[in-house]
């Protein structure tokens, strides 16, 4: 896997000023909220599996920070249409439920014109956002996810594991539109193809445990609760090849560099969330129901 080294800043460059929105519905800006040793700024959403896998770090080291004289302050910039649960109201209920101690800002607009800048992939948009804010980077667009994965021997004992294709057939509730409708065929074209060379697992998350009776594969959990999301890591960088909708599950495969396709309907494109590596490729067509399990079969290659 190849190791992406540690952004450097533009250390010594004076970050914009700004005047946003936050959750305790005030308009801050960043001569508000500055520190007297300095200021951390986070761009982060609700719904990211990356920032659900460390709020909770996040929020512990904001508050050392406080020592040093050194405030924080996050900022959600999604587009609520397309992310609902990164919606202003849900950004309150987040910041609470995780005992944020440092202002949650809502940036509804950008300072070039939003119907362009959506266009644009979403590490695009990141990155813009990191520069504006004074940010100099130089990996934004190829992040690296390996630093998240753990130990996961016992779980590879328990199931046997040695290689293995995981699908990832779930989505949420209310985005089926990403759902696509024939993991079973394609669980059967597979094993009619390469036997028992291959397990096949899916690896759900705490609320798709029931849906995963649905498919015929070995479902992955860890003493009968959902995989935590180091275990998942761990569990995508070690696979044979990855099938995914387009979810959480997608990206962190994408970024953790293993082989595998994610399938992509109308609700949105491959290139604007970023998600098309050397190894993990999409497959976009305008309707996932009109994609048959043959066409998504001659794409995996194992």
């Amino acid at each position: 896997m190849t190791l992406t080294k540690t952004p450097i800043c533009d250390f010594g460059r004076k970050a914009e000023n700004f005047k946003l929105k936050s959750t305790d519905n005030k308009i801050l800006s960043l001569n508000d909220i500055k520190g007297d040793k300095g200021t951390l700024i986070m761009f982060i959403c609700n719904h990211c599996p990356y920032v659900k896998a460390v709020i909770e770090d996040i929020v512990s080291d904001c508050k050392e920070l406080e020592k040093y004289g050194i405030n924080s302050v996050a900022i959600c910039s999604n587009d609520v249409k397309n992310y609902p649960e990164d919606s202003f109201d849900k950004m309150i209920e987040f910041s609470k439920s995780h005992n944020f101690n440092f202002p949650y800002l809502h940036d509804e607009t950008q300072d070039i014109s939003k119907e362009e800048f959506d266009k644009k992939p979403v590490l695009d948009r990141f990155d813009h956002q990191l520069k504006t804010s004074g940010l100099n980077t130089k990996h934004t667009m190829f992040p690296n996810f390996s630093w998240s994965c753990s130990d996961i021997t016992k779980i590879q004992t328990e199931y046997d594991l040695k290689k293995y294709i995981i699908l990832f057939p779930f989505c949420s509730p209310h985005l089926s539109s990403k759902k696509w409708p024939y993991y079973n065929e394609l669980i059967k074209i597979i094993k009619d193809q390469y036997k028992n060379e291959y397990k096949i697992l899916v690896a759900p998350g705490p609320n798709e445990l029931n849906d995963a009776k649905e498919f015929d594969a070995i479902c992955v959990l860890n003493d009968e609760k959902a995989l935590d999301i180091t275990q998942l890591s761990s569990l995508i960088t070690n696979s044979s090849f990855i099938i995914a909708n387009d979810t959480g599950p997608a990206h962190m495969a994408a970024h953790l560099n293993v082989k595998g396709i994610t399938l992509f309907g109308s609700h949105t494109t491959a290139h604007k969330v970023s998600i098309e590596r050397e190894k993990f490729k999409p497959i976009q067509v305008e309707d996932l129901k009109k994609l048959s399990a043959e066409k998504v079969f001659e794409k995996i290659k194992l």
